[in-house]
């Protein structure tokens, strides 16, 4: 138990950054803490890391970093982001409970997050018959995730250089209308499927799920925020509502074409 301590320490310390601004709670911050966090987890069990665990690692390092860094230079040269970022319910100073409040929760869902090669490492210094064949497995489905969700970002920012002012629906854009959250998700997944070879406990179990769901409710809430604000700024272009009743908001061929109505979803 004294390594989810750390874990947790780590968490906070580094989500600490949304103090600056409590934006960067859910996005720098975020990729920060996921980036440490899995570091962490290797350097704690660094005698009995293996191969798989330790390029999931990778993975989950690269993503966090990358996604810092990202965020952060789009802040700066992005007039449109900036607008989004700094909308008035953004810049509202919140009260301090609120704030200690997304802290400890986003520390919490981080850790939840991270859990699953955690503990597949945890068990194994214990001298659990951990499944290898499952770590391999989820690192292979979390890197083909992160490769989605870069070439995903990296063809919006092409597609937006030749025109700003239309919707994305080229490349994997065709087969999705998020395909960046997609990727997302097939990461936590691909994490997520260690724990059926790592031994787990129950109360291992019911926080590497509370983790998974947590941050897939994260993606979809952010594909619904996203279809709100393009309803707003496309919603009369002909094209792009023929685009939307053919393309899947989130998940490539599942028919879930709209959660707008979805208020739970509310992030």
């Amino acid at each position: 138990m004294s390594y989810l301590l750390i874990l947790l320490a780590i968490s906070f310390a580094v989500s600490a950054v949304g103090w600056i601004y409590f934006i960067y709670f859910f996005s720098i911050g975020y990729g920060l803490s996921i980036a440490a966090l899995s570091v962490a987890s290797v350097v704690i069990f660094r005698d009995v890391v293996t191969l798989p665990a330790l390029l999931l690692a990778g993975v989950l390092f690269v993503y966090g970093i990358r996604l810092a860094m990202y965020l952060l230079i789009r802040e700066r040269r992005s007039a449109s982001y900036k607008k989004i970022l700094y909308q008035p319910d953004n810049t509202t100073r919140k009260p301090v409970f609120v704030m200690f409040m997304i802290w400890i929760s986003c520390a919490l869902l981080y850790i939840g997050q991270i859990s699953p090669v955690t503990f597949y490492l945890s068990n194994l210094a214990q001298g659990e018959a951990v499944n290898h064949t499952w770590a391999w497995i989820g690192m292979a489905v979390a890197a083909v995730g992160v490769i989605i969700e870069m070439v995903a970002d990296a063809q919006k920012s092409a597609a937006k250089k030749i025109n700003a002012s239309r919707f994305v629906d080229t490349g994997l854009y065709r087969l999705v209308r998020c395909p960046n959250y997609f990727g997302e998700v097939l990461m936590w997944t691909g994490s997520f499927v260690i724990c059926f070879g790592a031994c787990c406990t129950l109360w291992q179990w019911v926080i590497a799920t509370l983790g998974y769901v947590g941050i897939v409710y994260v993606m979809f809430s952010g594909a619904r925020r996203l279809e709100l604000r393009q309803a707003e700024v496309y919603g009369r272009d002909p094209e792009f509502q023929a685009y939307i009743k053919r393309r899947p908001l989130i998940i490539p061929f599942v028919p879930i074409y709209s959660v707008a109505k979805h208020t739970w979803l509310k992030g």
